[in-house]
């Protein structure tokens, strides 16, 4: 994996937080599955100028990051909330089996329910803020923000405008199913964002996709709540599913250009600057072009290492920055690494914590 010379030279590890913040940690999945030749294989740095350019250089940046479990995106971004290699139905509306990050966090430090949340970019996210694990479940993990609810709330059934921002099942239509919004997401919207319902569908009507809808909400859920711990799902590049390459390509770009744009949103915002560290990574990858089990760009199906071996970067407070480490880890590391940063202890997770970062 070749990042250019602008790796090369390292920062004084710094650590702590500046005195008197609450220390803040963001977790971004660059999701919707993305194979190296697209990113940070030669051939494809082309497609993120802002990962390679403006953030790997301030980042810790680990080229093996292995996911092991099932490569569906819900049930692998439930297992990194948990650090357990979760097994269920992809297309099923259940919690995690196992404790999620978000529940450790507020257990052990004993946070209150506004201090950690989780925005989604699917129905089939709805269910990832806590497990039903018997000491944990209900009422102890993160609240969620679904962007698409908040929309068709907001529009009263009336979504011809902003049909572009409500695809919500790339992979297998056939189990999405419909998108809700009612009093809830409304309270959500106007008590919690802050937003009015013509403010919200007037800036929606300005954004080109779902991903580029959750970051809107992201910003003024930072702004008004300022969570420690906070989770963010991207998933416009699953529209490789679609088969089109150039919309695969498309969506690589724009989450890149979200990627860089949310960096300096943290720097700018005083509840974040200074005392966050952000953590950017795949769900996993997609099907290499030559198994003949799979459908290249287009699939995540034959687990070979195109579609299990991705990436991380860690950047911010506590950091080394402009270090590339090149031994393997597992999707379930990140978990344990989260816990021994901030202070909090995952029992159940299976990873181990990432001494780098420590």
């Amino acid at each position: 994996m070749t990042l250019g010379s602008a790796l090369m030279c390292a920062s004084p590890f710094v650590r702590g937080v500046v005195a008197g913040k609450k220390r803040k940690i963001i977790v971004v999945t660059f999701g919707g599955g993305a194979r190296d030749q697209e990113t940070f294989a030669p051939e494809g740095q082309e497609n993120i100028p802002h990962l390679l350019h403006e953030l790997i250089p301030q980042s810790s940046f680990f080229t093996q990051m292995v996911n092991q479990g099932i490569l569906g995106h819900y049930v692998a971004t439930a297992s990194l909330a948990t650090g357990v290699y979760e097994t269920f139905n992809n297309f099923a509306a259940i919690p995690p089996e196992h404790p999620t990050i978000f529940e450790y966090f507020r257990k052990d430090l004993k946070r209150p329910s506004s201090d950690t949340w989780v925005v989604a970019p699917s129905n089939g996210f709805n269910r990832i803020g806590e497990s039903d694990y018997s000491s944990y479940g209900p009422g102890t993990g993160a609240r969620v923000i679904l962007p698409k609810h908040l929309l068709t709330a907001a529009m009263s059934g009336t979504t011809t405008d902003y049909e572009h921002l409500l695809r919500d099942n790339y992979e297998t239509p056939l189990y999405a199913p419909r998108l809700g919004g009612n009093e809830f997401e409304l309270q959500q919207l106007e008590t919690i964002l802050k937003l009015s319902v013509d403010d919200f569908k007037t800036h929606a009507k300005t954004l080109s996709s779902p991903d580029e809808l959750s970051m809107y909400v992201v910003r003024q859920l930072m702004r008004q709540q300022a969570p420690s711990l906070l989770w963010i799902t991207m998933h416009d590049i699953d529209v490789a599913h679609a088969g089109a390459y150039s919309l695969y390509i498309e969506g690589i770009r724009r989450t890149d250009r979200l990627c860089g744009e949310f960096w300096k949103l943290i720097q700018s915002e005083p509840e974040y600057m200074g005392n966050t560290t952000l953590f950017i990574l795949p769900d996993f990858g997609r099907d290499s072009d030559g198994d003949a089990g799979g459908n290249g760009f287009q699939h995540h199906r034959t687990g070979d290492p195109a579609s299990r071996t991705t990436w991380m970067m860690a950047l911010g407070s506590g950091v080394r920055e402009g270090v590339i480490y090149d031994h393997p880890m597992q999707s379930t590391d990140l978990v344990p690494t989260l816990g021994a940063m901030m202070g909090f202890s995952p029992s159940l997770s299976q990873g181990r914590p990432v001494q780098e970062l420590l």
